[in-house]
């Protein structure tokens, strides 16, 4: 395939079971996944790559448990990809803050697969047909 129709998506979590089932779940012809555990890495991978979409958990093995709001600014300020909050320890103010910064979603976990494949499909990047029923 055309590496320009290439559409890349990036997901960020420190739970390894969240990283597998989204990268099973999301890559398909058209589309590459990278899975990072560590902030660090996904600056790296950021640095070098350019995105389509971002996938991120708020909440990482960080200090301050927002790594992932400040990883969505830096993604919206630095590249305009789109971003998607992830978290398991949300509240009404953090996902105003979400989307505030600009995240095209905010899921609570344990994540919905089918109904997060459908806004990965309203963005433009193609998905398995199994999950989109």
């Amino acid at each position: 395939m055309n590496s320009k129709l290439l559409k890349k998506i990036l997901i960020v979590d420190d739970e390894q079971s969240i990283l597998k089932s989204l990268s099973y779940a999301l890559k398909t012809d058209g589309v590459e996944v990278l899975a990072c555990s560590e902030i660090e890495q996904a600056e790296e991978a950021l640095e070098s790559t350019r995105f389509d979409l971002v996938i991120t958990d708020i909440r990482m093995s960080g200090v301050n448990g927002i790594e992932g709001l400040e990883l969505l600014t830096y993604v919206r300020d630095r590249y305009h990809s789109e971003v998607i909050i992830m978290t398991g320890y949300g509240t009404e103010e953090m996902e105003a803050e979400a989307y505030r910064r600009g995240a095209l979603c905010y899921f609570r976990k344990p994540v919905d697969l089918g109904d997060l494949v459908k806004k990965v499909a309203e963005i433009g990047i193609p998905v398995k047909n199994t999950f989109t029923g």
